[in-house]
Protein backbone atom coordinates (compact mmCIF):
# COMPACT_ATOMS: atom_id res chain seq x y z
CA UNK A 1 0.00 0.00 0.00
CA UNK A 2 1.58 3.64 -1.38
CA UNK A 3 2.48 6.35 1.50
CA UNK A 4 -0.45 8.31 2.19
CA UNK A 5 0.37 12.25 0.51
CA UNK A 6 0.44 15.47 2.51
CA UNK A 7 0.79 18.50 1.41
CA UNK A 8 3.07 22.05 2.49
CA UNK A 9 1.70 24.77 3.90
CA UNK A 10 3.60 27.53 3.73
CA UNK A 11 2.04 30.10 6.73
CA UNK A 12 3.38 33.66 7.26
CA UNK A 13 4.27 34.53 10.49
CA UNK A 14 6.23 36.94 12.13
CA UNK A 15 9.04 37.52 14.89
CA UNK A 16 7.96 36.49 18.46
CA UNK A 17 9.90 38.09 21.28
CA UNK A 18 12.60 36.28 23.84
CA UNK A 19 13.78 33.62 21.29
CA UNK A 20 17.35 34.14 22.66
CA UNK A 21 18.50 30.62 23.49
CA UNK A 22 20.27 30.47 27.24
CA UNK A 23 22.83 27.93 28.44
CA UNK A 24 21.22 25.03 27.34
CA UNK A 25 18.34 26.09 24.70
CA UNK A 26 15.03 28.21 25.23
CA UNK A 27 13.07 28.07 27.84
CA UNK A 28 10.06 29.68 29.23
CA UNK A 29 6.92 29.32 31.00
CA UNK A 30 4.95 26.90 29.36
CA UNK A 31 1.96 29.39 28.27
CA UNK A 32 4.67 31.45 26.53
CA UNK A 33 5.28 27.95 24.53
CA UNK A 34 1.42 27.00 24.28
CA UNK A 35 1.38 29.94 21.31
CA UNK A 36 1.56 27.73 18.25
CA UNK A 37 3.36 30.50 16.69
CA UNK A 38 6.20 30.89 19.31
CA UNK A 39 6.92 27.38 19.25
CA UNK A 40 7.27 26.89 15.50
CA UNK A 41 9.03 29.82 14.78
CA UNK A 42 11.47 28.66 16.59
CA UNK A 43 11.76 24.75 15.10
CA UNK A 44 11.80 26.36 12.04
CA UNK A 45 14.66 28.02 13.02
CA UNK A 46 16.53 25.61 13.87
CA UNK A 47 15.64 23.59 10.82
CA UNK A 48 16.68 26.67 8.80
CA UNK A 49 19.83 26.90 10.60
CA UNK A 50 21.11 23.53 9.06
CA UNK A 51 22.75 24.04 5.88
CA UNK A 52 20.59 23.17 2.96
CA UNK A 53 22.61 20.52 1.46
CA UNK A 54 22.57 18.81 4.95
CA UNK A 55 18.81 19.03 5.61
CA UNK A 56 17.93 17.71 2.70
CA UNK A 57 17.03 13.77 3.48
CA UNK A 58 19.18 13.78 6.85
CA UNK A 59 18.33 11.98 9.96
CA UNK A 60 16.89 13.73 12.99
CA UNK A 61 16.41 12.78 16.88
CA UNK A 62 13.42 13.59 18.52
CA UNK A 63 12.43 12.94 22.16
CA UNK A 64 12.05 14.74 25.28
CA UNK A 65 11.29 14.40 29.26
CA UNK A 66 7.78 13.94 29.30
CA UNK A 67 7.02 17.43 30.77
CA UNK A 68 3.44 19.14 30.01
CA UNK A 69 3.26 20.03 26.56
CA UNK A 70 5.76 17.72 24.93
CA UNK A 71 2.77 15.68 23.34
CA UNK A 72 1.88 18.82 21.39
CA UNK A 73 5.08 19.98 20.45
CA UNK A 74 6.31 16.66 19.32
CA UNK A 75 3.47 16.89 16.21
CA UNK A 76 4.57 20.34 15.84
CA UNK A 77 7.92 19.41 15.29
CA UNK A 78 6.72 16.38 12.96
CA UNK A 79 4.56 18.29 10.72
CA UNK A 80 7.48 21.35 10.72
CA UNK A 81 10.34 18.62 9.92
CA UNK A 82 8.43 16.42 7.26
CA UNK A 83 8.06 20.02 5.26
CA UNK A 84 11.52 21.19 5.13
CA UNK A 85 13.23 18.74 3.53
CA UNK A 86 13.96 16.43 6.68
CA UNK A 87 14.21 12.48 5.44
CA UNK A 88 13.39 10.67 8.89
CA UNK A 89 12.95 11.42 12.60
CA UNK A 90 13.85 8.84 15.08
CA UNK A 91 12.01 9.39 17.95
CA UNK A 92 11.87 7.60 21.60
CA UNK A 93 8.29 5.87 22.05
CA UNK A 94 6.12 8.33 23.54
CA UNK A 95 8.12 10.89 22.78
CA UNK A 96 10.70 9.77 25.10
CA UNK A 97 13.75 10.02 25.55
CA UNK A 98 16.24 11.45 28.34
CA UNK A 99 18.94 13.92 27.19
CA UNK A 100 21.72 10.89 27.38
CA UNK A 101 20.09 8.70 25.92
CA UNK A 102 19.82 11.35 22.86
CA UNK A 103 23.46 12.01 23.01
CA UNK A 104 24.20 8.30 22.49
CA UNK A 105 21.27 7.92 19.38
CA UNK A 106 22.61 10.72 17.67
CA UNK A 107 26.46 9.63 17.39
CA UNK A 108 25.05 5.98 16.61
CA UNK A 109 23.16 6.91 13.87
CA UNK A 110 25.23 9.07 12.78
CA UNK A 111 22.45 11.77 12.85
CA UNK A 112 22.55 15.51 11.57
CA UNK A 113 21.38 16.40 15.43
CA UNK A 114 18.54 16.26 17.37
CA UNK A 115 15.71 18.49 19.38
CA UNK A 116 15.29 18.07 23.06
CA UNK A 117 11.96 19.08 24.52
CA UNK A 118 13.12 19.62 28.07
CA UNK A 119 13.38 22.44 30.71
CA UNK A 120 16.20 20.06 32.49
CA UNK A 121 15.43 21.21 36.13
CA UNK A 122 12.92 24.02 36.15
CA UNK A 123 9.31 22.88 37.62
CA UNK A 124 6.73 21.45 35.26
CA UNK A 125 2.66 21.15 34.57
CA UNK A 126 0.59 23.90 33.22
CA UNK A 127 2.07 26.74 35.63
CA UNK A 128 5.77 25.38 35.06
CA UNK A 129 8.25 25.73 32.34
CA UNK A 130 9.25 24.36 29.02
CA UNK A 131 12.16 24.59 26.55
CA UNK A 132 13.40 23.04 23.04
CA UNK A 133 16.89 22.38 22.55
CA UNK A 134 19.12 21.83 19.59
CA UNK A 135 21.99 19.18 20.26
CA UNK A 136 24.36 18.83 16.92
CA UNK A 137 26.06 15.89 15.59
CA UNK A 138 28.63 15.11 17.43
CA UNK A 139 25.69 14.32 19.75
CA UNK A 140 26.40 17.62 22.16
CA UNK A 141 24.65 21.18 22.65
CA UNK A 142 24.89 23.56 20.14
CA UNK A 143 27.36 25.71 20.34
CA UNK A 144 27.11 29.62 20.20
CA UNK A 145 27.50 30.27 16.55
CA UNK A 146 24.49 27.80 15.97
CA UNK A 147 22.67 28.97 18.96
CA UNK A 148 23.64 32.50 17.38
CA UNK A 149 22.41 31.80 13.87
CA UNK A 150 19.21 30.38 15.02
CA UNK A 151 18.71 33.55 17.26
CA UNK A 152 19.08 35.86 14.11
CA UNK A 153 16.61 33.74 12.17
CA UNK A 154 13.86 34.12 14.61
CA UNK A 155 14.61 38.00 14.61
CA UNK A 156 13.67 38.10 10.83
CA UNK A 157 11.42 34.49 10.01
CA UNK A 158 8.58 35.41 7.73
CA UNK A 159 7.23 32.22 6.78
CA UNK A 160 6.76 28.95 8.49
CA UNK A 161 6.99 25.06 6.29
CA UNK A 162 4.46 22.56 7.50
CA UNK A 163 2.15 19.60 7.25
CA UNK A 164 -0.99 20.71 9.40
CA UNK A 165 -2.53 17.34 8.71
CA UNK A 166 0.23 15.17 9.26
CA UNK A 167 -0.36 13.56 12.82
CA UNK A 168 1.70 10.51 13.40
CA UNK A 169 1.21 7.89 16.57
CA UNK A 170 4.29 7.85 18.51
CA UNK A 171 2.85 5.49 21.06
CA UNK A 172 3.73 2.11 18.69
CA UNK A 173 7.37 0.82 17.77
CA UNK A 174 8.34 0.89 14.38
CA UNK A 175 8.90 2.96 10.63
CA UNK A 176 6.07 4.63 9.29
CA UNK A 177 6.39 6.07 5.51
CA UNK A 178 4.74 9.50 4.25
CA UNK A 179 4.64 10.97 0.83
CA UNK A 180 5.35 14.65 1.26
CA UNK A 181 4.39 15.88 -2.04
CA UNK A 182 6.42 13.20 -3.82
CA UNK A 183 9.25 12.74 -1.09
CA UNK A 184 9.69 10.11 1.21
CA UNK A 185 9.37 11.28 4.84
CA UNK A 186 10.30 8.13 7.39
CA UNK A 187 9.27 8.34 11.13
CA UNK A 188 11.07 5.56 13.30
CA UNK A 189 9.44 5.30 16.69
CA UNK A 190 12.18 3.20 19.51
CA UNK A 191 12.28 1.69 22.81
CA UNK A 192 13.78 4.73 24.44
CA UNK A 193 16.50 2.68 26.61
CA UNK A 194 17.78 0.00 24.62
CA UNK A 195 20.54 1.74 23.07
CA UNK A 196 21.63 3.40 25.90
CA UNK A 197 21.19 -0.01 27.73
CA UNK A 198 23.80 -1.46 25.33
CA UNK A 199 25.97 2.03 25.64
CA UNK A 200 26.26 1.28 29.37
CA UNK A 201 26.99 -2.45 29.16
CA UNK A 202 30.09 -1.81 27.26
CA UNK A 203 31.29 0.85 29.07
CA UNK A 204 30.76 -1.17 32.93
CA UNK A 205 31.18 -4.54 34.19
CA UNK A 206 27.54 -5.51 34.55
CA UNK A 207 28.59 -8.82 36.00
CA UNK A 208 30.72 -6.83 39.42
CA UNK A 209 27.69 -4.57 39.75
CA UNK A 210 25.06 -7.24 39.70
CA UNK A 211 27.13 -8.76 42.72
CA UNK A 212 27.06 -6.00 44.34
CA UNK A 213 23.47 -5.18 44.31
CA UNK A 214 21.98 -8.29 44.63
CA UNK A 215 23.92 -8.46 47.74
CA UNK A 216 23.60 -7.16 51.05
CA UNK A 217 24.21 -3.51 49.84
CA UNK A 218 21.02 -1.51 49.45
CA UNK A 219 20.44 1.51 47.09
CA UNK A 220 17.60 3.71 46.00
CA UNK A 221 17.00 5.51 43.24
CA UNK A 222 14.89 8.14 43.19
CA UNK A 223 14.01 9.58 39.48
CA UNK A 224 11.67 12.43 40.65
CA UNK A 225 9.16 11.76 38.15
CA UNK A 226 11.80 12.46 35.20
CA UNK A 227 12.57 10.76 32.65
CA UNK A 228 15.45 8.49 34.26
CA UNK A 229 12.58 6.27 35.72
CA UNK A 230 12.29 3.56 33.15
CA UNK A 231 16.12 3.78 32.71
CA UNK A 232 16.96 3.20 36.14
CA UNK A 233 13.94 0.59 36.42
CA UNK A 234 15.35 -1.21 33.08
CA UNK A 235 18.90 -1.06 34.03
CA UNK A 236 19.37 -0.62 38.08
CA UNK A 237 16.10 -3.50 38.93
CA UNK A 238 16.07 -5.69 35.74
CA UNK A 239 19.53 -5.88 34.67
CA UNK A 240 21.66 -5.71 37.70
CA UNK A 241 18.87 -7.32 40.42
CA UNK A 242 18.37 -4.47 42.90
CA UNK A 243 14.79 -5.28 44.20
CA UNK A 244 11.90 -3.48 42.95
CA UNK A 245 11.77 -0.91 45.68
CA UNK A 246 15.26 0.18 44.84
CA UNK A 247 13.81 2.51 42.38
CA UNK A 248 11.07 5.06 43.39
CA UNK A 249 8.93 7.78 41.47
CA UNK A 250 9.99 6.37 38.47
CA UNK A 251 6.53 6.87 36.34
CA UNK A 252 7.44 10.08 34.07
CA UNK A 253 5.11 12.81 35.16
CA UNK A 254 3.77 15.81 32.87
CA UNK A 255 4.12 17.90 36.47
CA UNK A 256 6.75 15.50 37.87
CA UNK A 257 4.37 14.91 40.59
CA UNK A 258 3.87 18.29 41.43
CA UNK A 259 7.82 18.61 42.49
CA UNK A 260 10.72 20.66 41.56
CA UNK A 261 12.67 18.25 39.23
CA UNK A 262 16.06 19.84 40.63
CA UNK A 263 18.58 16.84 42.34
CA UNK A 264 20.00 18.89 45.01
CA UNK A 265 19.57 19.10 48.90
CA UNK A 266 16.27 21.36 49.10
CA UNK A 267 14.26 19.45 46.20
CA UNK A 268 15.10 16.17 46.95
CA UNK A 269 15.09 16.60 50.59
CA UNK A 270 12.43 13.38 50.60
CA UNK A 271 15.72 11.39 49.69
CA UNK A 272 17.66 12.93 52.12
CA UNK A 273 15.14 11.88 55.02
CA UNK A 274 15.25 8.57 53.58
CA UNK A 275 19.08 8.22 53.65
CA UNK A 276 19.55 9.57 56.99
CA UNK A 277 17.84 6.72 58.56
CA UNK A 278 20.68 4.75 57.79
CA UNK A 279 19.11 2.08 55.44
CA UNK A 280 20.29 2.63 52.17
CA UNK A 281 24.72 2.34 51.56
CA UNK A 282 23.95 4.98 48.35
CA UNK A 283 20.49 7.03 46.77
CA UNK A 284 20.62 8.86 44.19
CA UNK A 285 18.91 11.23 42.41
CA UNK A 286 18.59 12.57 39.20
CA UNK A 287 16.37 15.66 37.47
CA UNK A 288 13.68 15.72 34.76
CA UNK A 289 16.03 15.25 31.25
CA UNK A 290 18.24 12.50 33.60
CA UNK A 291 21.21 14.34 33.23
CA UNK A 292 21.66 15.76 36.62
CA UNK A 293 22.36 13.66 39.19
CA UNK A 294 22.96 13.66 43.30
CA UNK A 295 24.67 11.20 44.99
CA UNK A 296 24.47 10.32 48.99
CA UNK A 297 26.07 8.20 51.32
CA UNK A 298 24.64 6.24 54.25
CA UNK A 299 23.00 8.46 57.06
CA UNK A 300 22.80 11.69 54.37
CA UNK A 301 26.57 11.62 53.85
CA UNK A 302 26.59 14.21 50.75
CA UNK A 303 28.74 14.17 48.10
CA UNK A 304 29.34 17.26 46.48
CA UNK A 305 29.12 17.12 42.38
CA UNK A 306 32.74 18.81 42.70
CA UNK A 307 33.88 16.23 44.66
CA UNK A 308 31.87 13.21 42.59
CA UNK A 309 33.90 14.27 39.54
CA UNK A 310 37.14 14.57 41.57
CA UNK A 311 36.72 10.67 43.06
CA UNK A 312 35.81 9.07 39.42
CA UNK A 313 38.92 10.33 37.63
CA UNK A 314 40.84 9.18 40.51
CA UNK A 315 39.54 5.97 40.28
CA UNK A 316 38.91 5.60 36.49
CA UNK A 317 40.75 1.97 36.60
CA UNK A 318 37.59 0.43 38.65
CA UNK A 319 35.38 1.29 35.28
CA UNK A 320 36.88 -1.03 32.04
CA UNK A 321 35.98 1.61 29.50
CA UNK A 322 38.97 3.74 31.22
CA UNK A 323 40.99 0.62 31.34
CA UNK A 324 40.72 0.54 27.77
CA UNK A 325 40.74 3.91 26.35
CA UNK A 326 42.96 5.46 29.23
CA UNK A 327 42.24 8.93 30.53
CA UNK A 328 43.11 11.75 28.20
CA UNK A 329 42.65 14.59 30.10
CA UNK A 330 40.29 16.21 32.99
CA UNK A 331 37.99 19.52 33.14
CA UNK A 332 35.37 21.35 34.85
CA UNK A 333 33.67 24.57 34.28
CA UNK A 334 35.08 27.30 36.18
CA UNK A 335 32.96 27.36 39.10
CA UNK A 336 33.35 24.18 39.87
CA UNK A 337 35.48 23.58 42.93
CA UNK A 338 39.29 22.92 41.99
CA UNK A 339 39.31 19.22 43.90
CA UNK A 340 39.44 17.84 40.17
CA UNK A 341 42.38 20.00 39.38
CA UNK A 342 44.41 18.44 41.82
CA UNK A 343 44.19 14.83 40.89
CA UNK A 344 44.87 16.03 37.09
CA UNK A 345 48.47 17.62 38.85
CA UNK A 346 49.03 14.14 40.67
CA UNK A 347 48.15 12.14 37.85
CA UNK A 348 50.06 13.90 34.89
CA UNK A 349 46.86 14.85 33.45
CA UNK A 350 45.95 17.46 31.13
CA UNK A 351 43.60 19.81 32.95
CA UNK A 352 41.01 22.70 31.48
CA UNK A 353 39.17 25.09 32.98
CA UNK A 354 35.86 26.22 30.73
CA UNK A 355 32.90 28.58 30.59
CA UNK A 356 29.81 26.88 32.52
CA UNK A 357 27.79 24.65 29.76
CA UNK A 358 28.38 20.91 28.70
CA UNK A 359 29.20 22.37 24.71
CA UNK A 360 32.76 23.48 25.99
CA UNK A 361 33.64 20.01 26.66
CA UNK A 362 32.19 17.92 23.72
CA UNK A 363 35.63 20.40 21.61
CA UNK A 364 38.20 18.92 23.95
CA UNK A 365 36.51 15.72 23.53
CA UNK A 366 36.11 16.02 19.59
CA UNK A 367 39.85 16.78 19.96
CA UNK A 368 40.65 13.33 21.68
CA UNK A 369 41.90 15.71 25.07
CA UNK A 370 39.34 15.27 27.58
CA UNK A 371 38.15 12.09 29.02
CA UNK A 372 36.20 12.89 32.20
CA UNK A 373 34.65 15.94 33.36
CA UNK A 374 32.10 17.76 35.75
CA UNK A 375 29.90 21.12 36.93
CA UNK A 376 28.98 21.66 40.41
CA UNK A 377 25.53 21.96 39.26
CA UNK A 378 25.17 18.35 39.68
CA UNK A 379 26.09 17.47 36.31
CA UNK A 380 29.00 14.78 34.97
CA UNK A 381 30.04 12.88 32.41
CA UNK A 382 32.82 11.23 30.00
CA UNK A 383 33.55 11.14 26.85
CA UNK A 384 30.93 8.11 25.68
CA UNK A 385 28.40 10.81 24.88
CA UNK A 386 28.68 14.62 24.22
CA UNK A 387 25.94 15.09 27.41
CA UNK A 388 26.83 15.23 30.89
CA UNK A 389 24.86 11.87 32.18
CA UNK A 390 23.05 11.23 35.54
CA UNK A 391 22.72 7.52 35.40
CA UNK A 392 26.51 7.12 34.31
CA UNK A 393 27.68 8.87 36.82
CA UNK A 394 25.45 6.40 39.96
CA UNK A 395 27.19 3.46 37.78
CA UNK A 396 30.51 4.92 37.72
CA UNK A 397 29.90 5.40 41.58
CA UNK A 398 28.75 1.69 42.12
CA UNK A 399 32.07 0.44 40.16
CA UNK A 400 33.70 2.41 42.63
CA UNK A 401 32.44 0.61 45.52
CA UNK A 402 32.17 -2.84 43.74
CA UNK A 403 36.20 -2.78 43.16
CA UNK A 404 37.18 -0.90 46.08
CA UNK A 405 34.48 -2.63 48.83
CA UNK A 406 34.29 1.22 50.61
CA UNK A 407 30.88 2.54 51.97
CA UNK A 408 30.72 6.44 49.51
CA UNK A 409 31.85 8.10 53.13
CA UNK A 410 34.87 6.12 53.47
CA UNK A 411 35.70 6.62 49.39
CA UNK A 412 35.44 10.56 50.35
CA UNK A 413 37.67 10.27 53.30
CA UNK A 414 40.14 8.22 51.43
CA UNK A 415 40.12 10.65 48.77
CA UNK A 416 40.38 13.90 50.99
CA UNK A 417 43.61 12.40 52.70
CA UNK A 418 45.43 11.76 49.79
CA UNK A 419 44.19 14.84 47.91
CA UNK A 420 43.17 17.46 50.35
CA UNK A 421 39.89 18.37 50.88
CA UNK A 422 38.21 21.56 49.01
CA UNK A 423 35.25 22.81 50.95
CA UNK A 424 32.78 24.00 48.49
CA UNK A 425 29.28 25.82 48.75
CA UNK A 426 26.52 27.30 46.23
CA UNK A 427 24.13 29.95 47.20
CA UNK A 428 21.17 30.33 44.66
CA UNK A 429 18.79 33.05 44.56
CA UNK A 430 16.01 32.20 42.10
CA UNK A 431 13.56 34.50 40.45
CA UNK A 432 15.36 37.82 41.52
CA UNK A 433 14.42 41.10 39.26
CA UNK A 434 16.33 41.55 36.74
CA UNK A 435 17.47 45.32 36.87
CA UNK A 436 18.79 45.18 40.37
CA UNK A 437 20.83 41.54 39.23
CA UNK A 438 22.43 43.10 36.35
CA UNK A 439 23.20 45.87 38.88
CA UNK A 440 25.08 44.08 41.57
CA UNK A 441 27.15 42.30 38.39
CA UNK A 442 28.06 45.63 36.81
CA UNK A 443 29.15 46.89 40.07
CA UNK A 444 31.51 43.78 40.71
CA UNK A 445 32.46 43.92 36.97
CA UNK A 446 34.03 47.87 38.14
CA UNK A 447 36.18 46.40 40.71
CA UNK A 448 37.71 43.47 38.22
CA UNK A 449 38.18 46.03 35.24
CA UNK A 450 41.35 46.44 34.01
CA UNK A 451 42.05 50.01 35.03
CA UNK A 452 41.05 49.23 38.68
CA UNK A 453 41.58 45.89 39.33
CA UNK A 454 45.28 47.13 40.69
CA UNK A 455 44.14 48.69 43.24
CA UNK A 456 41.25 45.51 44.61
CA UNK A 457 44.34 43.14 44.21
CA UNK A 458 46.07 43.25 47.73
CA UNK A 459 43.08 44.21 49.52
CA UNK A 460 42.18 42.36 53.22
CA UNK A 461 38.97 40.75 54.33
CA UNK A 462 38.78 39.90 57.76
CA UNK A 463 35.48 38.16 59.08
CA UNK A 464 35.65 36.57 62.70
CA UNK A 465 39.28 35.00 63.23
CA UNK A 466 39.90 34.59 59.51
CA UNK A 467 41.67 37.26 56.83
CA UNK A 468 41.61 36.78 53.10
CA UNK A 469 44.28 39.14 50.84
CA UNK A 470 43.03 38.90 47.56
CA UNK A 471 45.40 37.69 44.64
CA UNK A 472 43.68 37.74 41.76
CA UNK A 473 40.57 39.23 40.07
CA UNK A 474 38.47 39.08 37.03
CA UNK A 475 35.73 38.38 34.72
CA UNK A 476 36.45 34.99 33.56
CA UNK A 477 37.19 35.02 29.85
CA UNK A 478 37.82 31.28 28.18
CA UNK A 479 39.95 30.99 24.48
CA UNK A 480 38.77 27.57 22.94
CA UNK A 481 42.04 26.04 22.63
CA UNK A 482 40.37 23.85 19.67
CA UNK A 483 39.03 26.30 17.51
CA UNK A 484 40.31 29.75 19.53
CA UNK A 485 36.63 30.99 20.15
CA UNK A 486 36.48 33.54 22.88
CA UNK A 487 34.08 33.38 25.84
CA UNK A 488 33.84 36.46 27.59
CA UNK A 489 31.95 37.97 30.65
CA UNK A 490 31.67 34.32 32.10
CA UNK A 491 31.65 35.11 36.00
CA UNK A 492 33.40 37.70 38.52
CA UNK A 493 35.78 35.38 40.39
CA UNK A 494 38.44 36.68 43.45
CA UNK A 495 40.97 34.51 44.07
CA UNK A 496 42.45 34.84 47.38
CA UNK A 497 46.21 33.94 48.44
CA UNK A 498 45.33 31.36 50.16
CA UNK A 499 43.25 29.56 46.57
CA UNK A 500 39.78 30.35 48.39
CA UNK A 501 37.62 31.89 45.72
CA UNK A 502 34.77 33.82 45.37
CA UNK A 503 32.49 33.57 42.44
CA UNK A 504 29.33 35.42 41.07
CA UNK A 505 27.64 34.66 37.71
CA UNK A 506 23.83 35.13 36.36
CA UNK A 507 22.02 31.77 35.33
CA UNK A 508 21.04 30.85 31.95
CA UNK A 509 18.93 28.36 32.55
CA UNK A 510 16.09 30.00 34.11
CA UNK A 511 12.68 31.46 32.26
CA UNK A 512 11.67 34.21 34.14
CA UNK A 513 13.44 37.54 35.59
CA UNK A 514 17.45 36.32 37.14
CA UNK A 515 19.42 33.90 39.32
CA UNK A 516 22.16 35.13 40.90
CA UNK A 517 24.41 32.24 41.70
CA UNK A 518 27.19 32.66 44.62
CA UNK A 519 29.95 30.50 44.45
CA UNK A 520 32.48 29.79 47.64
CA UNK A 521 35.48 27.29 47.40
CA UNK A 522 38.22 26.97 49.79
CA UNK A 523 41.16 24.33 49.62
CA UNK A 524 41.83 22.62 53.54
CA UNK A 525 44.65 20.42 53.90
CA UNK A 526 44.35 19.60 57.62
CA UNK A 527 42.88 16.02 57.72
CA UNK A 528 41.58 17.24 61.38
CA UNK A 529 39.04 19.54 59.95
CA UNK A 530 37.91 17.44 56.92
CA UNK A 531 34.82 15.92 58.75
CA UNK A 532 33.31 19.86 59.61
CA UNK A 533 30.23 20.87 58.05
CA UNK A 534 31.30 22.95 54.73
CA UNK A 535 28.66 25.80 55.69
CA UNK A 536 30.61 25.93 59.25
CA UNK A 537 33.84 26.54 57.65
CA UNK A 538 32.59 28.43 54.50
CA UNK A 539 30.63 30.78 56.60
CA UNK A 540 33.61 33.52 56.68
CA UNK A 541 33.86 33.51 53.09
CA UNK A 542 30.37 33.75 52.69
CA UNK A 543 29.72 37.27 54.55
CA UNK A 544 33.11 38.23 53.22
CA UNK A 545 31.14 37.53 49.51
CA UNK A 546 27.64 38.89 50.08
CA UNK A 547 29.70 42.33 51.66
CA UNK A 548 31.84 42.46 48.70
CA UNK A 549 28.66 42.15 46.24
CA UNK A 550 26.13 44.17 48.33
CA UNK A 551 23.86 41.35 47.27
CA UNK A 552 21.10 41.37 50.04
CA UNK A 553 21.01 45.62 50.07
CA UNK A 554 20.74 45.36 45.91
CA UNK A 555 18.19 42.40 45.85
CA UNK A 556 16.05 42.58 48.97
CA UNK A 557 16.91 38.88 49.20
CA UNK A 558 18.57 38.10 52.52
CA UNK A 559 18.65 34.37 52.21
CA UNK A 560 19.33 32.16 48.98
CA UNK A 561 16.67 29.77 47.80
CA UNK A 562 19.04 27.04 47.41
CA UNK A 563 22.30 26.56 49.09
CA UNK A 564 24.56 23.20 47.91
Amino acid sequence: MSAKSYTVKCESTSPCEGQKPGTSGLRKHVTVFQSWRYTANFVQSILSAIDGATREGCTLLLGGDGRFYMKTAVQIIIQIAAANGIGKLVIGQNGILSTPAMSCLIRKRQAAGGIILTASHNPGGPDGDFGIKFNISNGGPAPANVTDAIYELTKTISTIKHCPDLNVDVTSLGTQQFDIEGRQFTIEVVDSVEDYLTLMQEIFDFEALRKLLSGSLKVVVNSMHGVVGPYAKRIVCQELGAPAESCVNCDPKEDFGGHHPDPNLTYAADLVTLMKKGIHSLGAAFDGDGDRNMILGKNGFFVTPSDLIAVIAANAKCIPYFKKTGVKGLARSMPTSGALDRVAKADGLEFFEVPTGWKFFGNLMDADRLSLCGEESFGTGSDHIREKDGLWAVLAWLSIMAARQLSVEEILMDHWTKYGRNFFTRYDYENVDSEPAQQMMANLRSLVDADKVATFIGREFAEGDKTYKVAKADDFEYTDPIDSSVSKKQGIRIIFEDGSRIIFRLSGTGSSGATIRMYIDSYESDKSKYSLDAQVVLRPLVKIALGISQLQELTGRQEPTVIT
